[in-house]
């Protein structure tokens, strides 16, 4: 269908055009300058303007009325309300000026096309009018801006939980890795010189926190219900951790430490059965171009039960359970560098 619909579009472009040509020619051969511009033509056009308005009005509404519930996926996160929230109501002023603004045009065009023995009036400056249309867009604005600054410093007020769980999401070309904090709630150091290929995420494995962490690959779990506190870190460029259901995003930068924290409130099996999609996951995506293969950085996100969170967590091994290089505490005496 979707085909049809751009092939008869096509062909109407390509109707028109010949017909425009035919057009030309045919007042060619009268003996007729083809550039003069008649009272038949600018009432022509001034129909067509209007013609035009209405048509493309009415697929607008068509457009809002058919793609809606597709613009963003279902929020399943408790501060996704607040952001969904926001965005219609940024929304609603876009699609009130953008109506206004090309109703306007499009009948000023029309109606005060040329007409033979009217001359334009020459309307140089009018301190009133520049007074609206700057006072109006500096209130709009204004209550956007206080309406968007009060959203965010809501969402990201600090974790007050203190059951939150606490993860790391550390980010490199390209993969991501999660590592929970360990039983102390605390996450073990880490240097960047310590860095191999068994040690990815540099954890100093003669601190104590460090054993106790536990590092998943490939997917990561979330108990529904429960605050969690995430952590990122990035070993090369910047990436972004970007979770569309959770409406959460942030920039993963080497050198330092970003944070976020939702609270998930669907599960992924709930959220499959809303969706009528047994294969659907929650996803962790990259949204920095941070390279040839950006595309592949993904990583699948489960939202369960705590009971089932809980078994899950119950089956992973810690940093000190695996086969971690015995690695010395940083030589404090070299210059030090960013560290992660």
């Amino acid at each position: 269908m979707t085909y049809l619909v751009i092939g008869v579009t096509l062909l109407a472009i390509r109707a028109f055009y010949q017909l425009a040509t035919v057009m030309q020619l045919s007042n060619a051969l009268k003996g007729g300058e083809h550039e003069e511009v008649t009272e038949k033509d600018n009432r022509l056009n001034s129909k067509l303007m209007m013609a035009f308005l209405i048509f493309f009005m009415g697929f607008f509404v068509w457009q809002i009325m058919e793609y809606s519930e597709v613009i963003l996926p279902e929020s399943a996160s408790a501060h996704g309300k607040d952001i969904d929230t926001l965005w219609d109501f940024n929304m609603a002023i876009i699609v009130l000026v953008f109506v206004l603004v090309n109703c306007v045009l499009f009948y000023f065009a029309s109606k005060y096309r040329n007409r033979p023995g009217t001359r334009a009036t020459f309307f140089a400056h009018n301190n009133k009018l520049e007074m609206v249309w700057t006072i109006i867009p500096a209130i709009v604005l204004s209550v956007i801006i206080i309406y968007g600054l009060q959203t965010w410093n809501h969402i990201t007020a600090p974790v007050t939980e203190k059951d939150a769980v606490k993860i790391e999401l550390y980010a490199k070309q390209f993969d991501w890795t999660a590592r929970y904090a360990g039983k102390d709630g605390a996450f073990g150091k880490t240097d960047y010189r310590l860095i191999t290929d068994i040690n990815p995420l540099a954890l100093d494995s003669t601190d104590g926190n460090s054993n106790d962490d536990v590092i998943t690959k490939g997917e990561f779990h979330l108990p529904v219900g429960r605050e969690a506190s995430f952590e990122f870190r990035s070993r090369d460029v910047i990436h972004s951790a970007y979770m569309p259901h959770f409406r959460a995003q942030m920039n993963c930068v080497p050198g330092m430490k970003t944070f976020f924290h939702f609270k998930p409130t669907i599960t992924t099996a709930e959220m499959r059965k809303k969706l009528n999609n047994e294969a659907f996951d929650y996803v962790l995506l990259c949204n920095k171009i941070c390279g040839q293969t950006h595309f592949g950085m993904k990583m699948v996100i489960v939202v369960e039960s705590e009971a089932d969170y809980q078994k899950w967590l119950a089956t992973q091994k810690t940093f000190g359970a695996k086969d971690a290089p015995a690695a010395a505490p940083a030589d404090t005496t070299k210059p030090k560098m960013a560290v992660n």
